[in-house]
């Protein structure tokens, strides 16, 4: 099998609100496949935010588990995360999983990763995927220096995003609470 390269998903936390997105690109080696992905998903009755960026079938697989852990920590997103961190860092077969996970509430933010990453940004930022150091780096100069709301700001950075990175395109999936 090819190597799979799937995304970019931005998150914003801004103005009291959490924007996050993903593009629809997903890319098998060198070949488009599909242009539509959804990667951003509601969870735990529309008051939390979870987007993933690597292989599907492992970013759905991590939706699951997150979506467990929060409803075992009645909605507490800090908790879930810790307990999904610790768990994927842990479990022989988490550990295999090729896939990093964004989750946000307009109180915080994470970004897991199988290696046992649990990092909240400082500034309520976080890019995630191929394409996530340029939605990032463009999201951070659009809230300092501009006064747009955190949708626009997300859905400006992710076309930045979509014009430099080849795994990256501009069908976005946008989700705000």
């Amino acid at each position: 099998m090819t190597d799979t390269h799937a995304t970019t998903v931005l998150a914003v936390r801004h103005q009291g609100k959490v924007v996050m997105a993903s593009d629809g690109q997903v890319t098998l080696g060198q070949v488009v496949v599909k242009h539509q992905a959804k990667k951003v998903r509601r969870m735990y009755g529309d008051r939390v935010l979870a987007g993933f960026a690597g292989s599907a079938a492992d970013g759905f697989a991590l939706f699951a588990r997150f979506e467990s852990k929060l409803d075992a920590h009645r909605g507490n997103l800090e908790r879930a995360a810790v307990e999904l961190a610790k768990e994927w860092r842990t479990d022989r077969v988490l550990r295999r999983l090729e896939a990093m996970l964004l989750v946000a509430d307009p109180g915080a933010m994470y970004l897991l990763s199988g290696t046992g990453d649990l990092i909240e940004p400082d500034d309520g930022i976080m890019g995630i995927g191929s394409g996530g150091a340029f939605a990032m780096a463009a999201a951070r100069a659009l809230v300092a220096q501009s006064p747009l709301p955190p949708r626009d700001i997300v859905e400006h950075a992710m076309a930045i995003a979509a014009d430099l990175c080849i795994y990256t395109n501009a069908h976005l999936t946008l989700e705000e609470i």
